[in-house]
């Protein structure tokens, strides 16, 4: 679905990333770990559109499999193609209510449908009990909830989490693993996933990358995520 070759990143003089090769394949979980600071995160921020590429090329297939040249389109055309991001951190309206919230990627649909879909209810419960409620009176693992929801709104084919569980209580990470298995199994979604919980990777993944300074440094299924490359690469 998703094909990435040679892709660079510069900060100024900083080069962050480093001829970065990753095939995203239609209907999985790809999991994209590292330790902190190897940009994990700038490559999920270039595949939206956030930050610019130096080079290299990502092209990008949809349902119908029509193949696009993702580098090229700005930032708001990808929402509009079905790729949806749930962010580091939320980033949630706090001002703003729930139902308010979720309504924000509706423009972005390409069905032109004005309507919540119901299906983020049956997933998350506890956003239709508190629709009213200001985004910013949820606990952490509400908005987180509530962030995921709001990226399903705009019926992704494609959908980016960085760090889901950061920060969130043990019975929430679960549920959200149990919510990206089901967009896998059930709706077909394809899922990218930042993540530095071996168990929630685990249990969740399909197939991994591995970043280190910049670098894809060994890839595969979940099951070869050995303890070797784990103590190599992701142990602080």
């Amino acid at each position: 679905m998703l094909t990435i070759n040679g892709l660079n990143q510069f900060y100024g003089e900083s080069h962050i990333l480093w001829d970065v090769d990753v095939e995203i394949e239609q209907g999985k979980c790809t999991c994209i770990m590292g330790r902190n600071g190897v940009g994990k995160t700038t490559l999920l921020q270039c595949i939206m559109g956030q930050l610019p590429i130096s080079s290299g090329t990502m092209t990008y297939k949809d349902m119908a499999h029509k193949e696009m040249a993702l580098h090229e389109l700005p930032m708001e055309k990808r929402a509009s193609l079905g790729i949806g991001y749930v962010p580091q951190g939320r980033q949630i309206f706090s001002m703003l209510t729930v139902e308010e919230n979720l309504m924000i990627g509706l423009p972005q649909r390409r069905d032109k449908s004005r309507r919540i879909p119901e299906y983020i209810f049956d997933m998350f419960p506890v956003l239709k009990d508190m629709l009213a409620r200001r985004g910013g009176d949820l606990s952490g693992g509400q908005q987180q909830q509530l962030a995921i929801g709001r990226a399903l709104v705009i019926d992704p084919q494609l959908l980016i989490f960085d760090e889901p569980t950061e920060g969130i209580q043990p019975n929430i990470v679960s549920d959200i693993g149990d919510v990206i298995k089901r967009l896998n199994t059930e709706l077909g979604v394809t899922v990218i996933l930042v993540e530095q919980k071996l168990p929630f990777v685990r249990r969740t993944a399909d197939c991994f990358y591995i970043l280190d300074r910049g670098a894809i440094k060994a890839n595969g299924t979940v099951d070869e995520l050995s303890e070797s490359l784990v103590k190599e690469y992701l142990t602080v």
